[in-house]
C-alpha cells in the first residue's frame, strides 16, 4: 500500500459509507440518551434528504451540539469499518487498515469533517460566537450566552440564549443576529423535550 494513490472513488466511497458509520453512532447516543422512536424516526427521515456532503455538515453540526457522541468513540474503528464496506476483497480490507499511512489519512479526513466546533469570545465584556474557521455567528454584544445541548434535535439550528440589556432572550447563530425570542425574559431555561425552551416574564411562563 506504500505510495498507494487515492483516486477519488476510493475517497467518495469511504466518505459515504463513514457517513453511514456515524449517522449509526449518532442513532445509538440518541437511543443511550432514552430519545423518543419519534425522534430517531425523525433523525434517520431528515438524514435520507441529504447528499453524503450535506450529510456529513448535518452530522458536524450535531455534533458540535452534542460532543458526547465522540467523546469515547475509536475513529480507527469506525474509519475499517467503512473502509470494510468499500473494499471488495478480504485480501485488500487487510492490506489498507494495515497501512499506517491509509488509516492515519482517512482518520485525519473523517475528524476534519465531523469536529468543527464552535466557540465563545469575549470583547470589552460582550460574549459572541465564531465558527470553527473563525467567522462570527454571533457578534459580541451580548452579556451572557449559553448554547443548548439537546441531543434529540432533527439537525435544526438551534437558537442561543442570551441575555442583553439586563433581558434574556433567543438568537439564532446564523451571522445575522435573527432574533427568535425578543429580549424581554426575565429567565429562559432549556427542556428536555419539544418546544426546548421556558421563557419567564414575572409569573407568567411562555413555552418556545
Amino acid at each position: 500500500m506504500e505510495g498507494l494513490f487515492r483516486e477519488e472513488i476510493e475517497t467518495r466511497q469511504v466518505d459515504m459509507f463513514f457517513a453511514n458509520e456515524m449517522g449509526r453512532q449518532i442513532h445509538r447516543y440518541i437511543k443511550a440518551m432514552h430519545g423518543s422512536l419519534a425522534m430517531l424516526e425523525k433523525f434517520e427521515a431528515r438524514m435520507k434528504t441529504l447528499t453524503v456532503p450535506q450529510r456529513e455538515e448535518a452530522m458536524a453540526r450535531y455534533i458540535d451540539l452534542n460532543r458526547k457522541v465522540v467523546k469515547d468513540l475509536s475513529w480507527r474503528m469506525l474509519v475499517a469499518r467503512a473502509i470494510a464496506n468499500y473494499c471488495d476483497t478480504f485480501h485488500y480490507f487487510i492490506s489498507m487498515i494495515g497501512d499506517d499511512e491509509t488509516m492515519s489519512f482517512y482518520v485525519t479526513r473523517m475528524k476534519d469533517k465531523y469536529l468543527k466546533y464552535h466557540e465563545v469570545f469575549e470583547k470589552d465584556g460582550k460574549y459572541g460566537i465564531k465558527d470553527y474557521e473563525g467567522n462570527v455567528l454571533l457578534s459580541p454584544e451580548y452579556e451572557f450566552l449559553r448554547t443548548p445541548y439537546v441531543y434529540v434535535d432533527d439537525m435544526m439550528t438551534m437558537p442561543i440564549i442570551a441575555q442583553k440589556n439586563g433581558k434574556m432572550g433567543l438568537v439564532l447563530p446564523d451571522g445575522s443576529q435573527t432574533v427568535v425570542a425578543p429580549f424581554e425574559y426575565d429567565d429562559i431555561s432549556l427542556r428536555d423535550v419539544e418546544p426546548w425552551f421556558e421563557c419567564t416574564k414575572g409569573n407568567e411562563v411562555e413555552l418556545r
